[in-house]
């Protein structure tokens, strides 16, 4: 084990004997090494917004705020936290598929009163329709730049749950559909269409769909641009892949070395004035552990092993067969750093929710007892956020550890008072 692993494995013991299990930890240190490759890859003048719903404890997007990074969220509360956060509206995009006429409302009211996000992004030509409708009613002197969500009609490599891009989901507009959008909302008063806003898909295990949509959407922007100079805009999304270590995919700066050819083919007039990116799991996954107890260990076909913490704080595994290394913190209850690699055995994980596909993998694991502590990795991107009180279950606390060593609380436990 290097020095740092020791380091971490010993901030998780104390942080499950100060704070009970299942606790979440996360190791601000890597946070901050995640935003600088982002950064280094997509340099300023890139606009690079945190999309809020990779995990949104507002600790989180605050300490990623503080590393350069701006808000993308999709509904009223991500934008509640964003503030909460102290994210400007201003440094805020706001976009999502299920955007509802009081959240278009409550951004109409924002431009009226001269404090609008960077900008909004539509879904659709119904979206586009009630937009218009409801600026009209209530925009006044405001102004609100309009992003506008192109399906790529790609195939993305990645679980069929996460390609998103592919032209049989439910996101984003055809081209000619986004044509037609861009002139009703720019028929209405206030309303600023400015652009393209794009997302092929998460966990990308290569550059290829990306690369296509990135390509289809610069063909859009550039046929738009010709006629309104001001449609000067493309947003990337993210889906940059943060995979286990048996998997190999490609790294943030791969995604980023294939734009300049093609911007370079593009007409200079024609090229879009601002790039944005939206990585989340890019930023937060690799910073998060789930610290959990063993409760029982059995024979049954195997060994199993069942701990205090599943689906409820981590569903990845449940929906979609994510992967997630567990690994042993104490042996027989003694710190895992003395026993051997020789001494692991396969072992399935499984969480203690009443439901089969609580399940956690199989992995190798020493000799466990009741009471020791396993660390569930790569659980800083949507568990935090995707986290249900099912079973009757409180929130777990969220932490974060500080390069000195400390532990300080993001977001404290939640109680059997706050439940139901």
């Amino acid at each position: 084990m290097t020095d740092r692993v020791v380091e971490i494995a010993a901030a998780l013991r104390l942080a499950a004997r100060r704070f009970g299990t299942p606790v979440a930890v996360t190791d601000v240190r890597e946070l901050v090494a995640a935003a600088a490759a982002v950064r280094a890859a997509f340099p300023d003048p890139w606009l690079r917004a945190y999309s809020v719903k990779a995990n949104d404890v507002a600790a989180i997007v605050a300490r990623v705020a503080d590393l350069g990074f701006d808000a993308n969220v999709v509904s009223r509360g991500e934008w509640a936290i964003a503030r909460r956060a102290g994210v400007a509206t201003g440094r805020t995009s706001i976009e999502g598929v299920g955007k509802s006429d009081g959240d278009l409302r409550a951004v109409v009211r924002a431009a009226r009163d001269g404090d609008p996000p960077r900008w909004l992004a539509i879904e659709s030509l119904d979206e586009a329709a009630a937009l218009v409708r409801i600026a009209r009613e209530g925009i006044g002197g405001g102004s609100l730049a309009v992003l506008f969500r192109l399906n790529p009609e790609v195939a993305p490599e990645t679980h069929h749950g996460l390609a998103v891009g592919s032209g049989g989901s439910k996101f984003g507009m055809t081209a000619d559909e986004v044509t037609a959008a861009v002139e009703v909302v720019a028929g209405a008063p206030g309303l600023a269409p400015r652009g393209i806003h794009l997302h092929v898909g998460s966990q990308l295990r290569a550059i290829d769909a990306w690369r296509d949509g990135a390509r289809r959407a610069l063909a859009l922007l550039a046929l738009v641009r010709g006629s309104r100079p001001g449609f000067d805009t493309l947003d990337l999304g993210g889906g940059f892949p943060v995979l286990p270590a048996t998997e190999s995919g490609p790294d943030v700066a791969r995604f980023a070395a294939l734009l300049p050819a093609m911007l370079e083919a593009i007409p200079a007039d024609r090229r879009p004035a601002r790039l944005a990116i939206e990585p989340g799991r890019a930023l937060v996954a690799r910073a998060g552990y789930l610290v959990a107890r063993v409760l029982h260990v059995r024979d049954r076909d195997g060994r199993q092993v069942i701990v205090d913490a599943g689906m409820t704080e981590l569903i990845r595994p449940a929906l979609y067969g994510a992967h997630h290394a567990v690994e042993a913190l104490t042996s027989l209850g003694r710190p895992v750093a003395t026993v051997g690699p020789a001494a692991l055995s396969p072992a399935r994980v499984e969480g203690p929710i009443c439901e089969s596909t609580d399940h956690l993998g199989e992995h190798g694991l020493p000799a466990l007892r009741r009471g020791d502590l396993v660390a569930i990795r790569d659980a800083g991107a949507y568990a935090a956020s995707l986290a249900s009180t099912y079973n009757g279950r409180p929130r777990p606390a969220q932490l974060l550890l500080e390069p000195d060593g400390r532990l300080t609380v993001g977001r404290r436990r939640g109680t059997l008072a706050g439940l139901g």
